[in-house]
């Protein structure tokens, strides 16, 4: 008989809008600099590279309406509003034109983002997975299952005030070509999410605001910092 040294701590997931049912999360994949703006603002040259991919851990998923704490090890805690997609179904050097059949559905989501560690890692040459992969650092709201309109509008506002807000049309590297670039990196799985870049924007965020990130169509991604 096989067991455990301890028991396996309970599988993340995310809700699911006007559902009892979740969706198992399995990993997290995100997009670096997928609208041009915000490459700009980061110093890059946003024709000069495909796609390039980071993670979290699936553990790092906050529901919609949580409060969390301020992180340690960062004096510059940032906001990323994001379109996250999420796999029902999975591949391997998928044809772009088959990409869209493995969606099962799309939420917005913020890509919480220590950036002084981030950009310290950059200057040293260092990954820089703490600055990003840390504990709660994936607000997420509720899934909706289907499309979503290619220029709905994504907004991230921070105690009512407009951060960010761009058009999903402005990706460099539209769904599609993302999922099929990612698929040849690494085989997709049922239960993938891919929060798929940030327009610019991004900014810091302190204790006792309210971020919210809001996409046309879709339940919004709320989070309070205490």
């Amino acid at each position: 008989m096989t067991g455990y040294v301890f028991s396996p701590p309970a599988p993340a997931s995310v809700a699911i809008a006007e559902s009892a049912l979740r969706f198992p999360v399995r990993r997290i994949f995100c997009v670096g600099r997928n609208y041009a703006e915000h490459a700009r603002e980061m110093g890059h040259d946003p024709q000069a590279e495909p796609p390039f991919f980071f993670t979290k851990p699936a553990d790092a998923v906050v529901a919609s309406g949580s409060t969390i704490a301020y992180p340690p090890a960062t004096a510059d805690f940032h906001h990323e509003a994001e379109l996250v997609v999420a796999l029902g179904q999975g591949g391997f050097m998928v044809p772009e034109d088959e990409a869209q059949s493995l969606i099962w559905g799309h939420a917005a989501g913020n890509d919480l983002t220590r950036r002084d560690m981030q950009a310290e890692a950059k200057a040293a040459r260092r990954p820089w997975d703490m600055s990003k992969g840390f504990d709660r650092s994936a607000v997420l709201g509720a899934l909706r299952p289907g499309p979503v309109a290619a220029d709905a509008v994504i907004r991230c506002t921070v105690d009512g005030a407009v951060r960010q807000e761009a058009r999903l049309s402005d990706m460099i590297w539209p769904v599609n070509a993302v999922i099929a670039y990612l698929s040849r990196l690494v085989e997709l799985a049922p239960g993938d999410l891919i929060m798929t870049g940030t327009p610019a924007g991004v900014g810091p965020l302190e204790r006792g605001q309210v971020c919210t990130v809001t996409i046309d169509g879709l339940d919004p991604a709320v989070v309070t910092i205490s």
